[in-house]
């Protein structure tokens, strides 16, 4: 574990990518196949490799009291060391005393994080978790407490240990890169690439692909410039989400490959009748008839929940909105173009009788059909509306397009997709095959009432900022303030810079990595819409906020009532 450390000091000692392949490479070749294996496992950010289900489940919590406890030092000289660092391995690395008898293989390590993964009850798992890093000596500690966050942080993307692993073993990177993806585990990558077997890989069913991404555009003219042919479906305000149909089971995985089936049981159940394995890509969508998507916020009450009520079910009906296709007859899809694919998964669904089909798919439509609902209907004999064939529409200039824009907002959808007819399936990747075209909901004015210390880049800045609109509970005063969001994108270095300045001479309470301050710097924020929510002191939460300036033209006094929070989330419910 030592060597990999010391890899991963040198590694975040330069910034030059091809340097950090090189230290990779040579890593690797120096260790048996059973340790590079699993070492390029760690140094892509993880403990277990991607396909597993295996989790440490092992928080933050649990690891800051077990490195409190090692070290002997009080809560106050952690949250300093925290701030220095903004990251616990580095508090670890630093805390830790060395003594002699200590350090561990790598293999242990990965023994170890089997170990804890297994153990049931936070106790067991303190146990364990104080046993190993007991054992390893200062810089191991550090790297292993990284692993076991998921956050590595040493400017080492999993594409640089692909790159490294052609590097070491000559092979070709493309079929490194391939082998990868089919598999999710990158040790077996690996020990593929050793034996010259990489051609071998096979799609792995249950194992979620990545998600072709989309660019965003900021007109229809501009969504009409990258490609002669469009595809043009409604942006849905859902989930994405990848099923896998495979000898009558299957499970659905969310755009993060965590898998979310329990949260919608009555999807597998219409996706197990497909005659054929296939792995579909779609959106997850509340639903209502007649053919219209609920909001997101009425989606959110479904998510995370590993039982769903038959209220709720009865209440928040789902519908899986299929797109695309990636795999099946035996075959992985995604080389195909788009126009392929589409005719694969026409042919797919049209097999399954619990399907609702759209006439308009894959034609010419007059948008004026459109401007209520999606016209969609069952077939005789079907016995629900859980599997839809999103419907696909095209547009010859930028008015038919502003026009399916237009009246794909007033169904309540975010706005358009728009995909290129050639373009192959690439995951993980996001190019101008894919394009988005949507517009913010609104913007807000809130004030700033905390802060928090950053990461990566950002360690030592504070730049997290958590923001609020006036309550003024009925009457005419503005008596209080409630937390409405957080956000930390859209100001520029020297800005955080500026505001971290003022933070720290404005703090209210100090409470190590976060601050309250006082209440004085106005924000613009934008989103996507407005849920319900427990999170915040408002019952409100505001989707995918960005910054989009400071309003240093105005106080705290001039910034947005729940009011017009209120007002905005009833709208967008409409």
């Amino acid at each position: 574990m030592r060597k990999l450390a010391e890899a991963c000091e040198a590694i975040t000692a330069t910034t030059k990518k091809l340097q950090k392949t090189v230290i990779v490479a040579d890593y690797l070749k120096s260790r048996t196949v059973d340790e590079a294996a699993l070492s390029a496992v760690f140094l892509s950010g993880r403990a277990f490799p991607a396909w597993e289900e295996t989790t440490l489940q092992v928080g933050s919590s649990l690891l800051w009291r077990v490195v409190a406890e090692l070290s002997g030092n009080d809560e106050a000289a952690l949250r300093a060391a925290y701030r220095k660092h903004g990251d616990l391995g580095a508090v670890a690395g630093e805390v830790l005393e060395a003594r002699s008898g200590q350090g561990s293989s790598i293999l242990e390590v990965g023994a170890a994080f089997r170990q804890i993964a297994a153990a049931r009850g936070p106790a067991a798992k303190t146990m364990l978790v104080r046993d190993l890093l007991a054992r390893a000596t200062p810089i191991e500690a550090k790297y292993i407490v990284k692993i076991a966050t998921g956050d590595l942080r040493i400017g080492l993307k999993e594409s640089l240990v692909e790159e490294a692993i052609a590097k070491a073993y000559g092979s070709a990177l493309v079929e490194v890169q391939r082998a990868n993806m089919l598999l999710g585990d990158i040790g077996e990558t690996l020990r593929l690439a050793v034996e010259g077997r990489l051609l071998e890989a096979k799609v792995r069913i249950f194992h979620p692909l990545g998600f072709m991404l989309a660019s965003p555009i900021e007109s229809a003219e501009e969504g009409l410039s990258y490609f002669a042919e469009a595809a043009v479906e409604d942006k849905y305000d859902g989930i994405r989400a990848q099923a896998h149909v495979a000898d009558g089971e299957v499970k659905l995985f969310s755009r993060t490959r965590d898998e979310i089936t329990e949260s919608f049981p009555e999807l597998p159940h219409a996706l197990a009748g497909l005659l054929q394995d296939a792995i579909l890509d779609g959106e997850i969508v509340a639903w209502e008839s007649p053919g219209r998507a609920r909001p997101f916020s009425v989606l959110q009450q479904r998510l995370g929940r590993k039982k769903v009520s038959e209220r709720m079910l009865q209440e928040i009906p789902v519908a899986y909105l299929a797109f695309d296709v990636l795999y099946a007859r035996g075959e992985l899809l995604i080389d195909r173009p788009l126009r392929a694919r589409a005719r694969v998964l026409d042919e797919l669904l049209a097999a399954e009788r619990k399907v609702v089909h759209h006439g308009g798919t894959e034609t010419q439509r007059k948008t004026k059909s459109l401007q209520t609902t999606l016209g969609f209907e069952a077939e005789e004999g079907s016995t629900g509306v859980n599997i839809i064939r999103a419907p696909v529409f095209r547009a010859k200039s930028p008015e038919e397009l502003e026009e399916l824009f237009t009246v794909a907002q007033a169904r309540g959808n975010e706005g358009l997709m728009i995909k290129d007819l050639d373009s192959t399936y690439t995951p993980g990747k996001r190019g101008k095959s894919w394009l988005k075209m949507k517009r913010e909901l609104a913007t807000l004015d809130a004030v700033v009432t905390a802060v928090e210390y950053g990461h990566g880049k950002r360690v030592g800045v504070l730049s997290d900022y958590t923001f609020a609109v006036w309550d003024t509970d009925g009457g005419t005063n503005k008596d209080r303030l409630v937390n409405i969001g957080k956000a930390f994108s859209g100001l520029t270095d020297a800005e955080i810079a500026e505001m971290t300045h003022w933070f720290l001479e404005h703090t209210i309470e100090d409470q190590g990595f976060r601050r309250t301050v006082e209440p004085k710097i106005v924000l613009e924020v934008a989103f996507n819409n407005i849920m319900q929510s427990d999170r915040h002191d408002s019952g409100y939460a505001l989707r995918f906020p960005r910054i989009v300036r400071l309003r240093s033209d105005k106080s705290a006094g001039d910034v947005d009532t729940i009011d017009r929070v209120r007002e905005i989330y009833h709208r967008q419910t409409l």
